[in-house]
């Protein structure tokens, strides 16, 4: 018998098994619950601010505006009469409003087209300037933003003023232009641009900052690599720059044209309160409505098709910022 056969074979552990897992208790469905109903309750004061400032002036348009409601109603001499769509049939009737609806849709267009390009043009070159600088800019930029709308427009009736004006006194200094007298607000289309350059006056500083903010998230890497592969200045501005600012600008336009649809102030007040013909946009000719001819249910009709579309444009950005997400 060799030794091999008597050597007893060494005995193997058995091999050890992992304890099973413990059981995850179930989380009480008041957690849950509670947890869905805190943005609720985060939300619940901003709604209810905006139900009580807006929700009575909003329900109380809709209703003007299916009503006969005018001066005999307003002082109690007459009960509002119900019409249904009659003011709404009169208003779209009317040639004149189609008129203000056009001008007051180019007049925005400028306002939106100007606000942008130039707020793109301020944007960029901030990048390529020192910090110092970068900041007195947006510090100047700030100031004018925050500058009250009434105070910008005495400011650009001086300058435009026909006697004395800053900026016909500069146009006749260049050789040939003599225009001093010259009156701006004499024609619609001179009037409306002078007032188109105050609103984008106003609303360029907005665009610049948030830009500004948006081109810091472009990688300086993807530039280098379009640089490298050949493409101009442009070509990285626009297969670059522009697709990863696109949410930004979507948004800054949709913004913008709201904005500019709803101009009230800039108008009325450079016209002294009462807009020539020329000069009136939707909002100043609901108000005219309103109360220059006291007929309130055309005025609140008017405001109420403003509101549809301006809604028209907001469901357009919805869209965009839908399809932005699904690519990204």
């Amino acid at each position: 018998m060799s030794a091999a056969d008597t050597t007893t074979p060494a005995k193997v552990p058995p091999p050890r098994q992992a304890p099973p897992p413990a059981a995850v208790p179930d989380r009480p469905r008041r957690a849950r619950t509670g947890g869905a109903a805190v943005p609720w309750l985060l939300l619940a004061p901003c709604l209810l601010v905006l139900v009580l400032v807006m929700g009575y002036p909003l329900v109380r348009l809709v209703t003007l505006s299916f009503q006969a409601f005018g001066q005999p109603q307003l002082w109690g001499f007459k009960p509002a009469e119900w019409v249904g769509f009659d003011n709404f049939s009169t208003v779209l009737g009317d040639s004149e409003f189609w008129t203000v609806v056009v001008r007051t849709i180019v007049f925005a267009a400028g306002c939106v087209l100007l606000t942008m390009v130039g707020g793109m043009a301020l944007a960029l070159l901030l990048q390529k300037v020192s910090g110092w600088l970068r900041t007195l800019i947006n510090i100047v930029l700030v100031a004018s933003w925050g500058m009250p709308v009434i105070v910008a427009t005495t400011v650009f009736k001086w300058l435009f003023d026909s006697d004395y004006g800053v900026f016909n006194a500069l146009l006749s200094r260049l050789p040939g232009v003599d225009m001093i007298g010259h009156n701006w607000f004499a024609s619609g289309s001179q009037g409306l641009a002078v007032i188109m350059l105050l609103v984008v006056w106003g609303a360029v500083p907005f665009v610049v900052i948030t830009l500004s903010a948006g081109l810091t998230q472009v990688p300086k890497e993807l530039e280098e690599a379009a640089r490298l592969d050949g493409a101009g200045g442009w070509g990285v501005f626009r297969h670059v720059t522009l697709p990863i600012l696109k949410p930004v600008v979507v948004m800054l336009t949709t913004l913008s044209v709201i904005w500019d649809m709803g101009v009230f102030p800039q108008v009325f007040v450079m016209r002294g309160g009462h807009p020539e013909p020329e000069f009136q946009v939707l909002n100043t000719y609901s108000y005219d409505r309103a109360f220059v001819v006291n007929d309130y249910a055309q005025g609140s009709a008017i405001a109420l098709i403003t509101v549809l579309l301006l809604l028209g444009v907001v469901a357009v950005y919805m869209r965009q910022m839908l399809q932005i997400g699904e690519v990204e």
